[in-house]
C-alpha cells in the first residue's frame, strides 16, 4: 500500500450523524467519485462505511473509528476495541490518535501502542499526530507512517495555520518513514506545496467530500 500512495492523493470520505451526507451508501458514492477523479486510497470512518466503500472501489482503505469516551479527548480509534474491529474488517491501514494525550483506558500512546504492534505485526498503522515531537515518538515506537491530521485540533496546537506546511517539512527532513500531510488542505496549490516540502502522500477531505463546508466558504466570501 505504501508504494501505491507515494506521491498520490488520498481522499477522506467521512460524514458524522448530524451532517447531510451521512450514510454508508453516500460514502460509497463519494469514494467511487474520488476513485474516478484519480485518488489512490480512501480514508474512512466506521465499519459500515468501510464495508460499503469496499463494495464500490478497489482502492486501499485507511480505516478509523471515531468514538467518544467521557474520560478522554482522544476519539480517533481510541481503544483496543476499535483497533480489533478494523483489523477484523481487513482494512489496509489503521489510523489512530498518536498524540501525547491520555487515552480512555488511562494509558499514554507509549503504553498503548507497543502491545498493539506486537499483536498485529503485519498490520500497517498510521500515527495521527499534532506536533513534531509526537511524530518523532510515533516513529520510535513502531508506526509505519506519520500523519499531521491533528495539528490545530489539540489544546497544544490550537490556532495553527493549516495546512501545517512547516510540520510536514520538519518531519520529512528528520524521518525516513512516510509523512502524510493531512488537515486543512483546501486548494490544489496547497497540496502541491506540501509535496514540494517532502510529503510522501496527502489526505484531502472537507475540500472534496463535504459540500456543506464548501458552500459555507463561498458564502462567507460574499457576506
Amino acid at each position: 500500500m505504501l508504494n501505491t500512495i507515494k506521491g498520490q492523493l488520498i481522499v477522506s470520505c467521512q460524514a458524522l450523524p448530524d451532517e447531510p451526507m451521512y450514510g454508508s451508501r453516500i460514502m460509497g458514492c463519494m469514494a467511487y467519485a474520488a476513485m474516478l477523479g484519480g485518488a489512490k486510497a480512501i480514508r474512512a470512518n466506521s465499519i459500515v462505511d468501510i464495508r460499503e466503500i469496499k463494495k464500490s472501489v478497489e482502492l486501499p482503505v485507511i480505516g478509523i473509528i471515531k468514538a467518544n469516551y467521557p474520560t478522554s479527548d482522544v476519539f480517533i480509534t481510541p481503544t483496543e476495541k476499535e483497533i480489533d474491529l478494523l483489523h477484523e474488517e481487513g482494512v489496509d491501514m489503521i489510523a489512530l490518535d498518536a498524540t501525547n494525550r491520555m487515552r480512555p483506558n488511562g494509558q499514554t500512546i507509549n503504553e498503548f501502542f507497543p502491545s498493539i504492534r506486537r499483536r498485529y505485526p503485519n498490520q500497517l498503522f498510521m500515527a495521527d499526530c499534532s506536533t513534531f515531537e509526537e511524530g518523532l515518538f510515533a516513529s520510535e515506537i513502531g508506526f509505519d507512517c506519520i500523519s499531521t491530521t491533528l495539528s490545530g485540533y489539540t489544546n497544544a496546537t490550537k490556532g495553527r495555520i493549516l495546512p501545517d506546511i512547516s510540520l510536514v517539512k520538519d518531519l520529512a527532513y528528520k524521518l525516513s518513514i512516510p509523512i502524510i500531510a493531512e488537515g486543512g488542505i483546501q486548494t490544489p496549490k496547497q497540496l502541491k506545496q506540501l509535496f514540494e516540502v517532502g510529503a510522501y502522500s496527502a489526505v484531502v477531505g472537507s475540500a472534496i467530500t463535504r459540500p456543506l463546508e464548501i458552500t459555507k466558504r463561498f458564502v462567507n466570501e460574499i457576506t
